[in-house]
C-alpha cells in the first residue's frame, strides 16, 4: 500500500492513501481486509478523502509491515466482502438529502414568483392524489390531512406555506425511507452468514480455504453444529438440518444424497459432503431482506403502537379544525390546526430510536435482530443462564484423568480424544486438546460414531461398545457399572470438577475431570443485573447436582437445575413464561437452542455453536458478561426515550392545535413549529442512549476487540 502517515498516537494511526480517489468497492474491500487482521481493534475508511484510521494492538512496526505489503489484487482474491454494506446506501441518501435542501434554497432565493408558484402547484399533484385516494377508499388517514392542508393554503394563495409544508414532508419521507432501508439492511446483515473459511474436498484430502474461492461444482464438507456456507446438493452422508432462520420450520429436516440445502441453515446432526450450486451463499441476503420486508414480527410493540396511534389521532385533528372554524368562522385558525399532525413524529421517531439502540448495541459487540427483543430485554424480570461457556469460560481444560478397572490412563485419554474429536463441544475440545498437549496420537480405530445430543457419544471398538458422556447417559440410560473394588474411589471424586464418564463393555473405564473455571465477572454481573430490576436469576446445566450446586453457590444465582436435557431447558423456560414472567435465556451450545427459541428473547454467546447464534434473537461477544449489563441499560434507556417521545409529541402538538384554534399561531408558523419539532425529536432519537460513565468500572466494552 502506498500511503502517508498523517497522524499517530499510541495504538492509533491515521493514513492517507496516495491515490486521487477511492471507489466505494475499494473502501469496503480495504476495510474488510483490515478487519480480518488479529491486531485490529477498530478501523474506519473514508473513501472521499482516501484516509484510513486504525486502532490496533501489538507493535507499531508489525502493523506497518502488514499494511506495506497490502495489494488490491491480493485482497480481492483472499477477502470475502459481505452481501451488504451501508456505505453505498448512506452515500445515496446523503446526496438526495443535500440535493433537496440546496434545490429548495435555490428556488426560494432565485426563482421569480410566477415560477415558484408553478413549482408549488406541480409538487402538489402527488400529495393531492394520495389524499383523493384515501377519500375514494373511505379512509381518514394522515395523507388526507396533508393534502387538505396544502390545498387550502394554495387556494388562499399562501404558496409559501404550501411549499414549506411539502418540503418538510418530503424531508420526513426521505428520512423515513432511509431509516427503513438501513434498518432492514442492518437486520439482514446481522442474520447473514459471516463465514470466512470452509473445508473443501480435493484429491489430496480436505483443505481449509476462504469461502470467496469456492466455485459451483466444488465439494464442501459440513459437520454437526456447522453452518452451511453455500446453496448446494448433498452428495454423501445423511444429516438433519435446522432451517428455522430461513423457512421458519421449527423441526430439523432430514437431508439425504440428492437433497437441496441452503446457505445459512445449520447441520444439527451428522456429516455431509455438498456439491456447490451457488457460490458464496450470498443469495441468502436477498431472501432475508424479502422475509423481513414481508413480516412485521421484528417490530417492537412500541413501534406498532406509534404507527396505529398516529392514524387514530387523524380524526381528532379534523374535529379540532372543524370545531375551530365553527366557533370562529376563521379559515386561518382552522388551517393552523390542519397543519399539525402526529404522524411524522410518531412514525419516524420511534423506528429511529430503535435503530439507534441497535447501532449502539452493535458498538458494544451486541447484535440485536429486532426492536421487539430490546423491548423484551427491558421488561425482563428473569434471566436463565446455561452454565458451560456462559457463566464459565468457553475453554474448559482437563484437570485429571482417573482410570478404573485396571485401565491405563494414557490409553483411556487417547480413546476419549478419538471419539470426542468429531464433535464441536467445549468439553470435547478440552479432551482433544489435553491429548495433543500430552503428545498422544489417536488414529481412528472405532466404528461409526453416534452422537446423542446432551447425553454423549456411543461407538464400537474391538467389538466392545464404548460410551463417553454424562452420568445420566452412562449409568442410568446405558446401565453401566463401576468395576468391583473401585466404588470407594468413585465415590471420592471431587465435586469441584465436571465429569465425563468413559465406559467400555458396560464397565466404567475412566472418569475425565474437567475444570471449567467461572468467568471472573459472573458474580458481579448478576448482582448488577439485580440492581437493574432483574428479580430472578437461574442456572441450568447438564452437570451433576454436586457440580451445579458448587457453581451456583459461587455466582449466587437465585435457583438452579442440574442434569437437564435440552427439552427440559425449553420446558422450564416455557413454564416460567406461563407463570407471567418475561424471560431471557443466555446460552452457547446446540443443546441450548430449544430454550433460546422458547424465551421472550434468546441471547447467544458469539463463539458458541452456529445453530445457537442462528436461533438466538440477540448475540453478544464472548469477551465479557458485562455486555449483558450494557444490553439491559440500552434497552431500558430505549423504552425511557420512547415514552418521553410519546409525551413530548402528544403534548407539543396538542399545544399547537390549541394555539391554532385560539388564533395565536398562523398556519405557516404552526406548520414550521410542527415539522421543526418532528426533526428535533428524530435527531434526539438518533443520539446515544448511554454513555461510558454508565458502565461498571470493570467493563471495557468500547475498547474490547471484535472477535473474527
Amino acid at each position: 500500500m502506498n500511503a502517508t502517515i498523517v497522524h499517530e498516537s499510541r495504538g492509533r494511526i491515521r493514513l492517507r492513501l496516495r491515490q486521487k480517489q477511492m471507489s466505494l468497492a475499494q473502501a469496503d474491500l480495504l476495510e474488510a481486509w483490515l478487519q480480518r487482521k488479529p491486531w485490529i481493534r477498530k478501523v474506519t475508511v473514508h473513501e472521499r478523502t482516501c484516509c484510513v484510521i486504525l486502532h490496533y494492538d501489538g507493535t507499531r512496526q508489525a502493523v506497518l509491515d502488514e499494511i506495506r505489503h497490502f495489494s488490491w489484487q491480493e485482497a480481492e482474491q483472499t477477502t470475502a466482502l459481505p452481501a451488504y454494506n451501508s456505505r453505498a446506501l448512506n452515500r445515496e441518501f446523503e446526496e438526495r438529502l443535500v440535493g433537496k435542501v440546496l434545490c429548495k434554497a435555490a428556488c426560494t432565493l432565485f426563482l421569480p414568483s410566477p415560477l415558484r408558484i408553478a413549482r408549488v402547484l406541480w409538487h402538489m399533484i402527488p400529495f393531492v392524489w394520495r389524499g383523493l385516494h384515501c377519500l375514494l377508499h373511505r379512509r381518514i388517514k394522515v395523507e388526507l390531512l396533508d393534502a387538505l392542508s396544502i390545498s387550502i393554503s394554495a387556494c388562499r394563495k399562501d404558496f409559501g406555506t404550501a411549499g414549506m409544508v411539502m418540503f418538510l414532508l418530503e424531508v420526513g419521507e426521505l428520512l423515513e425511507e432511509w431509516t427503513r432501508k438501513k434498518s432492514v439492511a442492518d437486520l439482514a446483515q446481522c442474520m447473514s452468514l459471516n463465514v470466512d473459511r470452509v473445508w473443501l474436498r480435493t484429491s489430496q484430502g480436505e483443505v481449509l480455504v476462504p469461502v470467496s474461492q469456492i466455485q459451483p461444482g466444488d465439494a464442501v464438507v459440513v459437520r454437526a453444529g456447522g453452518i452451511i456456507p453455500v446453496d448446494g446438493l448433498v452428495l454423501e452422508g445423511e444429516v438433519t438440518v435446522n432451517q428455522a432462520s430461513l423457512t421458519g420450520e421449527s423441526i430439523p429436516i432430514p437431508k439425504r444424497p440428492g437433497g437441496a440445502v441452503y446457505a445459512g441453515t445449520v447441520v444439527e446432526e451428522g456429516e455431509c459432503l455438498l456439491e456447490v450450486k451457488q457460490a458464496s451463499g450470498q443469495s441468502r441476503y436477498d431472501q432475508i431482506v424479502h422475509m423481513i420486508e414481508q413480516s412485521e414480527q421484528m417490530k417492537s410493540a412500541a413501534e406498532s403502537k406509534a404507527a396505529h396511534l398516529a392514524d387514530k389521532l387523524v380524526p381528532y385533528t379534523f374535529a379540532g379544525s372543524l370545531l375551530g372554524f365553527a366557533l370562529t368562522r376563521n379559515v386561518t385558525r382552522a388551517l393552523s390546526v390542519l397543519m399539525v399532525d402526529f404522524s411524522c413524529a410518531l412514525k419516524l421517531a420511534m423506528p429511529l430510536a430503535v435503530l439507534s439502540a441497535m447501532r449502539e448495541a452493535g458498538r458494544s459487540h451486541i447484535t440485536v435482530k429486532g426492536g421487539k427483543f430490546l423491548e423484551a430485554v427491558a421488561a425482563a424480570d428473569t434471566i436463565v443462564f446455561d452454565k458451560t461457556g456462559t457463566l464459565t469460560h468457553a475453554c474448559p481444560r482437563v484437570a485429571q484423568v482417573i482410570p478404573f478397572g485396571g485401565k491405563e490412563e494414557q490409553e483411556m485419554l487417547r480413546l476419549a480424544a478419538c471419539l470426542e474429536e468429531h464433535f464441536p463441544h467445549s468439553m470435547a475440545n478440552a479432551v482433544v486438546e489435553e491429548a495433543r498437549r500430552r503428545g498422544l496420537t489417536h488414529e481412528e480405530y472405532h466404528s461409526k460414531v453416534e452422537y446423542l445430543v446432551a447425553h454423549g457419544i456411543a461407538s464400537t471398538v474391538n467389538g466392545e461398545r464404548v460410551l463417553i458422556g454424562s452420568f445420566h447417559f452412562v449409568f442410568e440410560d446405558e446401565h453401566c457399572q463401576v468395576p468391583e473394588g473401585d466404588q470407594e474411589r468413585f465415590d471420592a471424586l471431587s465435586p469441584e470438577y465436571s465429569h465425563l464418564y468413559l465406559a467400555v463393555g458396560g464397565q466404567l473405564a475412566a472418569v475425565i475431570c474437567i475444570s471449567d473455571p467461572l468467568r471472573e465477572e459472573a458474580k458481579e454481573v448478576l448482582a448488577t443485573l439485580r440492581g437493574l430490576g432483574v428479580s430472578n436469576t437461574v442456572m441450568l446445566t447438564g452437570d451433576s447436582h454436586r457440580t451445579a450446586a458448587a457453581i451456583a453457590a459461587q455466582v449466587e444465582v437465585d435457583d438452579f437445575r442440574s442434569e437437564v436435557l435440552p427439552a427440559d431447558k425449553a420446558d422450564y423456560v416455557a413454564r416460567l413464561r406461563q407463570e407471567g414472567h418475561t424471560v431471557l435465556m443466555v446460552g452457547d451450545g446446540i443443546n441450548d437452542s430449544p430454550a433460546l427459541s422458547e424465551a421472550d428473547a434468546g441471547i447467544a454467546i458469539s463463539d458458541g455453536a452456529a445453530i445457537a447464534r442462528e436461533i438466538a434473537d440477540i448475540t453478544i461477544a464472548a469477551d465479557s458478561l458485562w455486555e449483558l449489563v450494557e444490553l439491559r441499560r440500552i434497552a431500558m434507556a430505549l423504552m425511557d426515550r420512547i415514552h418521553s417521545n410519546y409525551r413530548f409529541v402528544i403534548g407539543f402538538n396538542g399545544a399547537l392545535i390549541a394555539l391554532g384554534m385560539a388564533g395565536i399561531l398562523t398556519p405557516a408558523i404552526s406548520a414550521t413549529l410542527h415539522n421543526t419539532s418532528t426533526l428535533g425529536v428524530s435527531l434526539r432519537s438518533m443520539s446515544r442512549l448511554t454513555h461510558k460513565s454508565d458502565l461498571s468500572p470493570h467493563t471495557n466494552l468500547q475498547n474490547s476487540k471484535i472477535p473474527h
